[in-house]
C-alpha cells in the first residue's frame, strides 16, 4: 500500500495529466489554469482545489486505531472526525507565497 506522501504525488500528477490532455498541450499557463479550475476528486482529496499559490486546498481526517484491534493487512485507522480545509488552511489573502503579492 502507498505511503500518504505516494498518494499525494500520485494524486498530483494525475491531476496534472488529466488537465495536460483536456488543455491539448502542455504549455505552462493553459495548464494551470485548467489545473486550477478543475477539483480534484480522487482517492486522496475529494473535491480539493488548488489555489492561486499552488496549495492543494483539501479536507483532513483525524484517524486512530489501536493495534490490537487491527484485523487484517494494511487496516490501520478508524475516521474519528473530518476536518474541512476551511479550518486547516490560512486564507489566500494572509499567503506569503511571492506569487501572490504580485498579482495583489
Amino acid at each position: 500500500m502507498p505511503t500518504a506522501p505516494q498518494a499525494a504525488v500520485y494524486s498530483g500528477v494525475r491531476h496534472y495529466l488529466k488537465s495536460v490532455a483536456a488543455v491539448g498541450n502542455d504549455a505552462t499557463d493553459p495548464v494551470l489554469e485548467k489545473m486550477r479550475s478543475t477539483p480534484v476528486d480522487d482517492f486522496y482529496a475529494r473535491g480539493a482545489k488548488v489555489r492561486e499559490d499552488g496549495k492543494l486546498v483539501h479536507d483532513f481526517y483525524l484517524v486512530v486505531k489501536d493495534p490490537s484491534d487491527v484485523k487484517a493487512p494494511w487496516e490501520y485507522y478508524n475516521v474519528l472526525e473530518k476536518v474541512p480545509s476551511a479550518e486547516v488552511y490560512s486564507a489566500l489573502a494572509d499567503s506569503e507565497c511571492p506569487l501572490i503579492k504580485r498579482v495583489n
